[in-house]
């Protein structure tokens, strides 16, 4: 009997925590969540929007497959990006097609309930010290203008730099939608240029003029402080450099 060849692909751990954990075996991601409306969430969310995302393969609760998207990731967080400001202008492009398109129909995160949790952190980074207490309440304060409501738009909802994939001026994936739903706008420009002030122009010459960047700004403040203790706890470091602790020193007079 003729012995079948088996290709084996390597198991790769891309991220894990407590929470979720994502391994990439070949081109397949299996993603891991403790929480299944994470999971629903990030179908239904790949199914309506308008822009590139990866294929789901299958889903049997508490796995998602997806299949891996072509291209590069846009950059890393903490180090400067390599894609071209071509490439920045053509996210934006389908950042503000996401935005235009229509509401998801589920509930995302308001103003009020943002703004207890930002209460919550800034108490726990300041009885803990772990950033300057100036540092804490001047970010603080910056914070404020992004609790104010505004119009709600499809986001993304953690449109971080590593979610976004391109070849050359293409955009050619959008990944990890789990978060998706109602929300701000600029909270998404504001996550993808987190640490990365330097590309809001080339994003913001695809996206269009018309977003405020002092309400930028503040996503990028209040972010950093909702971020901080999770990524601690969960084992990130956001004091590395160009992360979320940079951010908030950053704002400072």
């Amino acid at each position: 009997m003729r012995a079948e060849r088996v290709q084996r692909s390597n198991v790769e751990v891309v991220v894990a925590h407590r929470q979720r954990a994502t391994l990439r075996v070949g081109e397949v991601f299996l993603k891991v969540d403790g929480d299944p409306a994470h999971a629903d969430i990030e179908v239904r969310a790949m199914a309506l929007a308008p822009i590139p995302t990866p294929a789901v393969l299958w889903h049997q609760p508490p796995v998602l497959a997806i299949a891996a998207v072509p291209g590069q990731a846009l950059g890393v967080l903490g180090e400067p990006s390599p894609a071209p400001s071509s490439a920045w202008a053509a996210v934006g492009a389908a950042i503000r097609k996401l935005h235009d398109a229509p509401l998801p129909p589920w509930p995302g995160p308001e103003p009020a309930s943002l703004a207890a949790d930002l209460d919550k952190e800034c108490a726990w980074l300041l009885d803990n010290a772990v950033l300057p207490a100036a540092v804490v309440r001047h970010n603080r304060e910056i914070a404020q203008a992004a609790l104010q409501p505004r119009k709600k738009v499809f986001v993304h909802g953690d449109l971080q730099i590593t979610h976004v994939f391109v070849d050359g001026d293409e955009v050619t994936g959008v990944i990890d939608w789990s978060e998706a739903g109602p929300g701000d706008a600029l909270s998404d420009l504001a996550t993808l240029t987190l640490g990365l002030e330097e590309r809001l122009d080339d994003l913001l010459a695809g996206y269009g003029p018309d977003a405020d960047r002092e309400v930028i700004r503040a996503w990028w403040s209040l972010r950093s402080l909702l971020a901080s203790r999770w990524l601690i706890e969960h084992g990130f470091d956001p004091d590395a450099p160009g992360c979320e602790f940079d951010v908030l020193r950053a704002r400072m007079p």
